[in-house]
This record gives structure tokens, C-alpha cells and sequence, in this order.
């Protein structure tokens, strides 16, 4: 069983070996051509419309979700379906990119004078420099590839992770020539943690409706009460005005019992943190959930124009996925 074991993890490593060093090489690329081409995509008035056929597909349909969640407008075209009606999704200003180890196989060599006719410019990215897609394409990127990973050198491995990088460059390039922002960022991932960090605010997760509030001269009994029934492990201590003069925490009413203070005697404004953290509604939520990481505490006082707004505990963060 070692020996398998063993075995196992050299083909791995191997696997990665040879992918890393392929990789490697890729900066050398980045030439005049390469780009050009990304030139062409960065004026494209339309959208990239990414096409090709077995692995070379998945790593289209790749390029499409990385292109459209970084600012630039892309869809995905199977080339085999592209014949049989899909043609249509290609428009005016659109250009088209093929994806492709060898650059012959059939649908796509079926598929290119229909989309040369239509008028679209079509960018390729190929491992064979003088291949079908290489010599009619508009603007070419060439990633040279000796052998795949696959010791029978046949199933699609290098050559993938390679075209995976450079669609990746590509994406992020344009991203960067865009301008593309986090803020832009998070409005295209709403749903998800990231877009979450970027775009959540506090005023988005605190509950607006609890408020737990005592005076400075309330009985350390009626804290507890107020504490408790607010369920958020702390209430702030609030003057005549309004305004606000500390928070009192489960902790501090802990420390008191634990230093054998009398409760009976004890008043909020005895026990209060006079500097308690604040944040504004409108400040972002990871940042409250930073603050309170920065210094061990689990709620934050939240200000509406300087006016007490609420708390926000660390678990109302959260729950929203925000880490």
C-alpha cells in the first residue's frame, strides 16, 4: 500500500512539474502581437463572444464568467452549435474569440468563414502558429506547448492550464485598462460573500428596531434586564439628551460581580466603558466586523448623524457570509 501511496504522489507531482514549467515560459508571449490583439477586445463595442469545442469549451465558458464579473460584456458560443442557429447571438461590433489547441478541428474550421462573412474581426488563441485558426484569424496569441502532462501525451492538461492563464491575463488586463474598481466589483457579485464585503453597509445588517438603552443612574439590575432581553450581550448608557455616554457589556457586569462589587449599590454610569467603538450606518460592514476583531469585542454602538442608531453584534455580520 506505501509503495502505491508513493507511486501516486510522484504522478502527481510530475503532473505539476511539468504544468509549472510550462507555465513559466508563458511571459514570453507578451509580445507587440499579444498586444494587439488584447487592443482590439479593449475598442470592442460589442461583447467577446468566446468559442470552442470539447476542453478548449470549458475554458471559453471560463473566459466568459471571469470577462463579465471584471467589466467587459461576453457570452458563450459552443462552435459545434454556432451552425445549427447560434450564429445569431453574434451582433453588430461583437468580436469573436476562438479557443483551440490545434486550430483544425472541423466545427471550428466549418465555422470561421461564417463568422469572417458576418463582418466580426476574430481573435485566436492557438498552440499551433500555422493551424487553420492561425492563419485566418484577424489577430493571433500564440502559447507554444512541447507535450501535455498526460504521460500518453493525449488528454488535454498542459495545454489547457496553459490557455486558462492567458484568458486570465487577457480578462485582467482589460479589467485594469477599464479601470475596473472592487465598488464595480461588488455590484456584479451581490450574492456572494465577496460582493458582500465590498458593497454591504452597516446599516444593511444592524436590526434598526433594537435599541437597547439605560441612564447613567439605572440599577445595575435593571441593565442585566435591559441586556438580556435585547439579546445582543450589551446595552449603551445614554445621557438626558440622548447622547451617548458608554455601553456596558456582559463582560462588565461580570468583572464587577467577579471583584465582589455590591450590585445593590452600583449604578450604570459606575460600570460603564466611557470611550465605547462607534461606526457610522453608512460605514461598510466588514469594516465594523475589522474594528471588532482589532479589539476583541463582539459589538460595536452604530451613529446616525452622531445620534444613536443601534449596536451591531458580530454574529449579525456573519451570518451574512462576511468574514
Amino acid at each position: 500500500m506505501k509503495n502505491i501511496i508513493e507511486n501516486l504522489k510522484e504522478y502527481a507531482l510530475e503532473t505539476i512539474e511539468a504544468e509549472a514549467e510550462a507555465v513559466s515560459q508563458l511571459p514570453g508571449i507578451v509580445d507587440d502581437g499579444f498586444g494587439e490583439a488584447v487592443a482590439l477586445m479593449a475598442r470592442c463595442k460589442g461583447r467577446i463572444v468566446v468559442s470552442g469545442v470539447g476542453k478548449s469549451a470549458v475554458i471559453a465558458q471560463k473566459m466568459v464568467a471571469t470577462l463579465n464579473s471584471t467589466g467587459t460584456c461576453a457570452l458563450f458560443m459552443h462552435s459545434a452549435d454556432a451552425v445549427h442557429g447560434d450564429l445569431g447571438m453574434i451582433g453588430p461590433g461583437d468580436i469573436v474569440l476562438f479557443i483551440s489547441k490545434s486550430g483544425n478541428t472541423e466545427e471550428v474550421k466549418r465555422l470561421l468563414p461564417f463568422v469572417k462573412k458576418m463582418g466580426n474581426p476574430v481573435v485566436s488563441i492557438v498552440s499551433n502558429r500555422d493551424s487553420f485558426l492561425g492563419t485566418h484569424s484577424d489577430r493571433l496569441i500564440y502559447v507554444p506547448m512541447e507535450r501535455e502532462a498526460c504521460p500518453n501525451n493525449l488528454a488535454p492538461t498542459t495545454s489547457t492550464t496553459l490557455h486558462l492563464v492567458v484568458c486570465d491575463a487577457i480578462a485582467m488586463a482589460l479589467s485594469r485598462f477599464k479601470n475596473f474598481t472592487a465598488e464595480d466589483f461588488g455590484r456584479f457579485h451581490p450574492g456572494g460573500s465577496l460582493g458582500k464585503r465590498l458593497y454591504m453597509r452597516v446599516e444593511d445588517v444592524f436590526d434598526k428596531t433594537n435599541q437597547p438603552r439605560v441612564s447613567e443612574d439605572e440599577t445595575i439590575k435593571n441593565v442585566l434586564i435591559t441586556i438580556s432581553s435585547h439579546r445582543l450581550g450589551a446595552t449603551v448608557v445614554l445621557g438626558p439628551d440622548g447622547d451617548l455616554r458608554g455601553i456596558i457589556t456582559n463582560g462588565d457586569v461580570r468583572r464587577m460581580v467577579e471583584n465582589g462589587k455590591d450590585i445593590n449599590t452600583l449604578q450604570a454610569k459606575d460600570i460603564m466603558s466611557r470611550s465605547p467603538k462607534t461606526v457610522d450606518k453608512s460605514a461598510l460592514a466588514v469594516d465594523a466586523l475589522r474594528m471588532m476583531e482589532a479589539n476583541n469585542i463582539t459589538s460595536v454602538v452604530v451613529l446616525d448623524g452622531g445620534k444613536y442608531a443601534g449596536l451591531i453584534h458580530i454574529h449579525d455580520i456573519m451570518r451574512e457570509g462576511i468574514q
